[in-house]
């Protein structure tokens, strides 16, 4: 188990003995977090900061803040802190809220100790994304801009290319690069965020963020010094322009991929090493071939096609050294696609990870009645694409063209987006022009079978009985499949107005092969308003009990009833 957020590790300091309880919790169930001692308190807390990656103090704010003080240093390289105080009531994100993580390191601490996260980051109190919590380098006046953002000023926002940001306020307005940035009188007006590569002019009033736009193909002599390779890419991006806060990664041909000079040199930077084959490398379209080259690693380019591999258009050409050589690419944004599990439709039963993707994303698209369960979640100023029943195939080519145009995007579904929802269809029209993040959620059977007992403890299939995308002589075999091979079964679209016959046919077919006596649930709502849950046998049973909100589970032949709960027995050894 990795340790909280990432974290290689994390310091407890505590003073007393509620306080070393507390962080013995955090320490049994984080196997990176270690009990920090010294002869004084002040001590123990001190070398937790230069030891440890971040730091939990079970003390007074004012007593952490009174030895720590002095060594504060750069939020960008200090440790985060939080403080709980003694009853553990409230987890206290005191330093390196955003930059260290301990914004999300208070979250964690209170989850596991029942206490109250307090964060006082003004972006996250506003529901706005904060600029350096993107995991894109920023450069310039972000504090400014920030509080800008914050107090409702115009800023525009200066973007090369369309990127995947989350969902900005109305008072950010996207502005075309080339617009004039200055007055007549030299002045800039307003603020200024600008998503760039190239290096610019900064002032007080504009922040950059970096995208990672960039890819340098490296090629070096066997033996070639780090320092060369760094001295000559640096050298290459200054004398063009770019910023190497920009790079996406280093690329060069896989008999590279172990170059000391290279692999130095991108572990300096914070990029990957990417190689790829000398085959795959020689098939590239390169404006500066080289049969010599060709002679030696088995294709004519290295550094060329190396930054082209994937596509991308050439800004620097291959520039040499002694035993160097760099060409730098562009290469287009890519857009992010999230499909994103709600859950059976409590919100205590949607995950953390589906809220910090809807949080993430610029656009949102999903059926109306979903989209009105998380709007309390999403960001002010984000896109709301919704529609209703049966424009399924609408809403996944939406998404898919949004991401493809390079937004951040989520596209909903209830329960697992998985499960008989829009991952599928969506997923049909993704190409490999944007990236696809799956959020897993909690399934309608899953909620089901957790109010029912334990009626998934063996073998299971999920069936739908809707025949409008599937013809019925296609699911009457499943279910007799099913029926034959003894599974529980979890019956999906069960029953609806116009189909008010095909629950019964299913039941049938599983009463020719199981006892009148198996148990069946049936549970309409799982978790919402309105929730019942109704247990009955495939003899008594009446399927006009059951509509489209319901999620019907019909138990295999071990399938009994315990204390009014069904239960299939796994089978363990033991219980013979």
């Amino acid at each position: 188990m990795a340790a909280p957020n990432g974290r290689a590790s994390v310091g407890l300091v505590a003073a007393t003995g509620a306080g070393r309880r507390h962080a013995r919790i955090l320490a049994d169930a984080w196997p990176h977090a270690q009990l920090v001692d010294g002869e004084t308190v002040a001590d123990a807390l001190r070398a937790a900061w230069t030891g440890c990656d971040a730091v939990v103090a079970f003390l007074a704010t004012g007593a952490v803040v009174r030895i720590l003080g002095p060594l504060l240093g750069d939020k960008r390289t200090d440790p985060a802190v939080v403080v709980v105080d003694e009853a553990a009531r409230h987890a206290i994100a005191l330093l390196g809220g955003h930059a260290a993580g301990a914004n999300a390191l208070a979250a964690e601490v209170g989850a596991l100790l029942d206490a109250r996260p307090v964060v006082s980051t003004a972006t996250d109190a506003a529901g706005l994304p904060g600029l350096d919590t993107l995991g894109w380098p920023v450069e310039g006046a972000m504090a400014a801009v920030t509080r800008a953002i914050l107090d409702g000023e115009p800023v525009r926002l200066v973007a090369d290319a369309t990127w995947p940001l989350p969902a900005l306020p109305p008072n950010v307005q996207l502005a075309a690069p080339d617009r004039p940035s200055t007055g007549a009188d030299g002045e800039h007006r307003g603020y200024r965020l600008l998503v760039t590569d190239r290096v610019v002019p900064l002032d007080d009033r504009t922040a950059v963020l970096r995208p990672p736009s960039l890819v340098a193909g490296i090629g070096a002599s066997r033996g070639v010094p780090t320092a060369e390779v760094t001295e000559l890419l640096h050298r290459v991006l200054a004398d063009a322009g770019l910023s190497p806060a920009s790079l996406r990664c280093l690329a060069s041909v896989d008999l590279k991929a172990d170059e000391a000079g290279i692999v130095a040199t991108a572990d300096a930077l914070g990029v990957p090493l990417e190689t790829w084959p000398a085959g795959e490398l020689a098939a590239i379209d390169v404006p500066h071939p080289s049969e010599v080259v060709r002679a030696v690693v088995g294709t004519p380019s290295v550094a060329e096609a190396a930054a082209l591999r994937g596509g991308g258009a050439l800004l620097v050409a291959k520039t040499a050294s002694a035993m160097a050589t760099v060409a730098v690419a562009r290469h287009a944004s890519r857009g992010r696609l999230a499909i994103v599990g709600l859950g059976p439709g409590a919100a205590d039963l949607r995950t953390p990870r589906a809220v910090a993707e809807l949080r993430r994303a610029a656009v949102v698209v999903g059926l109306d009645q979903y989209v009105d369960q998380v709007r309390d979640v999403l960001r002010p100023g984000t896109r709301v694409l919704a529609s209703g029943l049966g424009a399924e195939e609408e809403r996944a080519r939406a998404a898919v063209a949004e991401a493809t145009a390079g937004h951040a995007v989520a596209l909903l579904g209830s329960g697992d987006a998985g499960v008989y929802a829009m991952a599928s269809p969506a997923l049909d029209h993704a190409d490999d022009r944007i990236d696809v993040v799956g959020v897993p959620g909690v399934t309608a059977a899953l909620a089901a079978a957790a109010l029912l007992g334990a009626p998934l403890g063996h073998d299971h299939a999920y069936l739908s009985l809707s025949d409008l995308h599937t013809p019925w002589a296609v699911i009457e075999r499943r279910v007799a499949a099913a029926a034959r091979g003894d599974f529980v079964a979890l019956l999906y679209n069960p029953r609806s107005r116009t189909r008010d016959w095909q629950l019964g046919a299913a039941l049938e077919t599983f009463a020719a092969h199981r006892p009148p006596d198996t148990p069946v649930g049936v549970v309409r709502n799982a978790s919402r308003p309105g929730e019942r849950v109704h247990l009955a046998t495939l003899a008594t049973l009446d399927p006009a009990l059951v509509d489209m909100y319901s999620v019907v589970v019909v138990g295999s032949t071990q399938t009994r009833v315990v204390a009014g709960r069904m239960v299939t027995p796994r089978g363990y050894r033991w219980r013979s």
